[in-house]
């Protein structure tokens, strides 16, 4: 059983607390396929990454704990980019308005079971790498790219394999908890439709639940937008489609409770009991 969380907001949705309640709940194993982070924005989480010369994110870290497997960070999330502001509000590499791409870490290097493979690091050539990242980070050996050309040749080369390892071990799960990012409908392209169960787009105060077979076939006919290098299906474009089988109130909670999945999962019982009907499970 596969369970996808998307947010329906492109910033703090709340994708990320939903997720934790929703893994202490069901006992699944957690993914987070994509994720980032911004040297400025998030300079505190940065640099706790950087101290043992990672790169990964409050989010996937959260995830990794509330699994409560001893997986690291990475396992749960195969490609992690760091973004920095873009210099006078240029669009950057990747074609965005406010920020540019500075690395992205790709691959699991924790060295689970016989998986001793070290993370592969791509920089952005044209973007001026801060100093605390080239020293922390193993960048003399990345692939540096200049153009969306260049990346989306090394994401066909590179990435696309990676995912669809990770596809390949979360529909061997039991059950798991595949969270998107940003405002992405579709955080795996490679994995399966008919082995997803049911979708959560979650958004401050509510979550809509929908059947997975109706929201798949919605995010095949819905607009694409450009992002990351490659056209990508937006949330709310494939919401238009649907109506939700349950919209479910999600009340407010402090940072006490988002920290405490079990204090989560009580208070978002409501709305994981209609995920979990939703895919057959209640």
């Amino acid at each position: 059983m596969i369970l996808l969380v998307v947010g329906a907001d492109r910033v703090d949705a709340g994708k990320t607390t939903f997720s934790v309640g929703l893994l202490e709940r069901t006992g699944a194993v957690g993914y987070k396929p994509r994720a980032g982070n911004d040297y400025w924005f998030d300079h505190d989480d940065c640099r706790r990454a950087f101290s043992g010369g990672r790169l990964y994110g409050k989010d996937a870290k959260r995830l990794a704990r509330a699994e409560a497997r001893g997986r690291q960070p990475e396992r749960l999330n195969p490609v992690h980019r760091l973004w920095q502001p873009a210099p006078g509000g240029g669009t950057g590499l990747l074609g965005r308005a406010d920020r540019e791409f500075v690395v992205d870490r790709m691959g699991r290097p924790d060295g689970d079971g016989d998986d001793e493979r070290l993370p592969l690091f791509v920089r952005n050539a044209t973007a001026d790498v801060p100093a605390v990242v080239a020293d922390a980070l193993p960048l003399e050996d990345a692939i540096s790219v200049e153009t969306v050309a260049e990346f989306n040749e090394v994401a066909e080369r590179r990435y696309v394999p990676a995912f669809e390892e990770l596809a390949t071990e979360i529909e061997s799960a039991e059950v798991a908890v595949v969270e998107s990012y940003g405002d992405i409908a579709q955080p795996l392209q490679s994995l399966d439709h008919a082995a997803i169960s049911a979708v959560a787009a979650v958004e401050p105060g509510r979550a809509r639940i929908y059947p997975a077979d109706r929201y798949c076939r919605a995010c095949e006919i819905a607009s694409s937008s450009p992002k990351d290098g490659a056209l990508e299906k937006r949330v709310p474009d494939v919401l238009d489609y649907l109506d939700p089988l349950e919209r479910v109130p999600l009340p407010a909670l402090g940072g006490d409770e988002r920290a405490d999945p079990s204090r989560v999962a009580g208070a978002y019982g409501d709305a994981y009991d209609a995920l979990l009907e939703a895919a057959g499970q209640v």
